[in-house]
């Protein structure tokens, strides 16, 4: 049976498979996507250390494997400066970003809404505009609380799939991938930020949820900007399925 089609249990997965067979199996994955998909497969790429190992796996499916990057007004210099650089050795790499005017702090008041303007909406743009029916995404189980129920395949929107390859990966895991292969980061990782997002809803912490310094002090924290849980697509009357 093709991986796409399983259900398996991916607590169990987490636990019993080593990195070998997690890298084979997150192979096998983009693989029975690509050749199902064709370029309608595209890889979001948010330039954080799960993004780019998902990146580096999909090329090695194959190279011409296309991919966007959503960024915003308030990326940190070192994250811009890294997206340029990736951009320059991969122009397959598609940049979106909305230039719409907001309130000033809008991060702090609403969040939620900041979230939904500067990242979802390109989100929305990128899937409408490469034509995009499955995006491959770097999301883990493992990451954090909000992340447990997702699944390595998924429908949220009608005829949009959503393809999870590193979902069962642990953080150790995935920069052990990016060691073996010598796979470049974000440098913000070597001041010791675990999960990167926009400069003023980002710190560094100390605890143990890998996503806890992602806008902390408001009812987000540790939580989603809305791109894996907000309709990405809209049907003929303009509403998010």
């Amino acid at each position: 049976m093709s991986l796409l089609e399983t259900k398996e249990d991916l607590k169990v997965l987490v636990e019993a498979l080593n990195f070998k067979q997690k890298v084979g199996r997150s192979l096998q994955l983009i693989k029975e996507a690509y050749a199902k998909y064709g370029d309608g497969l595209v890889v979001a790429n948010s330039l954080g250390k799960d993004s780019v190992a998902v990146w580096h796996l999909a090329k090695h499916v194959d190279q011409k494997i296309r991919g966007f990057i959503v960024t915003t007004r308030f990326k940190p210099k070192e994250t811009v400066d890294f997206m340029k650089e990736e951009v320059a050795r991969y122009p397959e790499l598609k940049v979106y970003k909305n230039d719409a005017k907001i309130p000033d702090k809008l991060y702090e008041t609403d969040p939620d809404k900041c979230c939904d303007i500067l990242k979802v909406e390109p989100v929305k743009r990128a899937v409408e505009e490469m034509g995009v029916k499955c995006w491959v995404t770097g999301l883990r189980c493992t990451e954090g609380r909000t992340r447990t129920d997702f699944k390595e395949v998924e429908e949220r929107d009608k005829g949009l799939i959503k393809l999870n390859p590193i979902l069962i990966w642990r953080e150790r895991e995935v920069w052990q991938y990016l060691a073996l292969y010598g796979v470049k980061v974000n440098p913000l990782y070597a001041e010791g930020y675990r999960s990167l997002g926009c400069a003023p809803c980002t710190k560094i912490t100390s605890d143990d949820n890998e996503r806890a310094g992602r806008w902390i002090g408001t009812s987000k924290c540790g939580g989603e900007c809305g791109i894996h849980t907000r309709p990405l697509k809209k049907n003929v009357n303009g509403d998010g399925i």
